[in-house]
């Protein structure tokens, strides 16, 4: 009988992403800037309930009279970060790559295929009548619930975000970068190394990888 040995000490690695402010714009952002709607600017940057920045969200909409069709036209419009692509390029020759956002099936699409259709695990809108009118999470936690799983895989996971949103997933990883984040979350959260250039997580990457 053959038996197989896992040595946990030469693990095949995956990266995961974080999307919007790590990769490309943050879509709600984008949104308030064509609508005028200050309010929208609120992000996962500083908000840490994600319910609650969502509810606040589709309240704005509906008191607006928002429509899916204006959101999805304003997301038609974004291009990747300078440097993003590259970026995504140079790693998926290297490792293993997921994106974990809490954005939505709905809304990734047009940024997914600027990207080079990199895996995307996120959640999913509830459109009726082209209104927003709520959300399906995909499940609890999914970023930090994703790492672990790959981990229990054997899988070395290496992860990198810029929000509060993202800090279960960072903290959960083998290696955990804050990535473009705000000095609020930077000092919250001490422990996570943070980089601001593409070249230096790619390099910080490579070093957790052993490549």
């Amino acid at each position: 009988m053959l038996l197989t040995v896992t040595d946990n000490s030469d693990r095949q690695s995956i990266v995961c992403l974080d999307l919007e402010g790590v990769l490309v714009p943050e879509i709600w952002i984008a949104v308030a800037d064509r609508t005028g709607i200050e309010a929208l600017r609120r992000t996962t940057r500083d908000e840490p309930d994600y319910d609650v920045l969502m509810q606040y969200r589709l309240d704005i909409l509906a008191d607006h009279g928002l429509t899916m069709s204006l959101v999805q036209d304003v997301i038609a419009s974004l291009e990747p970060l300078p440097g993003a692509k590259k970026f995504l390029d140079e790693l998926r020759q290297e490792t293993q790559l997921v994106i974990l956002s809490d954005t939505f099936e709905q809304f990734a699409q047009p940024l997914m295929a600027q990207l080079g259709w990199p895996a995307i695990w996120c959640h999913r809108l509830i459109v009726e009548d082209d209104r927003i009118t709520g959300y399906k999470l995909r499940m609890t936690d999914p970023k930090k619930n994703a790492v672990e799983a790959l981990q229990g895989l054997n899988f070395k996971v290496v992860a990198a975000g810029d929000s509060y949103n993202d800090t279960t997933m960072l903290l959960a990883a083998d290696a955990g970068f804050l990535f473009h984040s705000p000095e609020n979350v930077q000092r919250e959260f001490p422990q996570l190394p943070a980089l601001d250039s593409y070249d230096d997580l790619l390099k910080s990457i490579r070093d957790v990888i052993g490549l």
